[in-house]
């Protein structure tokens, strides 16, 4: 049984992976990929980077101004990418650096209706 959480956890990551890809390349809206984003888990490494991919939506303006903030940014997310398409953690550093703004993941893990039902398109539209 652990064998599977493992292995979930990883298909997780490269799925977060394929997606955050998918937006840093143009190929899809950052709010398409936060819709089809994998349930974390509990892997905080999923939850952090469904974070940044929101930072990255909101910090456009400032990306847009600043070239080396833009620069920093896209660095982080390729980093983001590499590192969840390999099925890795990451490091213990970035995890806790949004612990004190993010305590709990707002990726939805609750079987209501509404969430299979999302599941359902996601499967569907991703």
């Amino acid at each position: 049984m652990q064998e599977r959480g493992v292995i979930e956890i990883k298909k997780h990551r490269e799925e977060a992976a394929r997606l955050i890809y998918k937006v840093i390349t143009g190929r899809m809206s950052v709010k398409d990929a936060l819709r089809c984003f994998p349930e974390d888990g509990g892997d905080a490494t999923v939850a952090v980077s469904w974070h940044a991919l929101c930072h990255y939506e909101a910090d456009e303006d400032i990306r847009f101004r600043d070239e080396v903030y833009r620069k920093e940014q896209d660095e982080y997310m390729e980093y983001l990418v590499q590192t969840l398409s390999a099925g890795a953690p990451l490091p213990e550093n970035i995890i806790d650096s949004y612990k004190p703004y993010h305590p709990d993941s707002l990726i939805s893990g609750k079987n209501t209706i509404k969430s299979i039902i999302n599941k359902l398109s996601r499967s569907i539209n991703c």
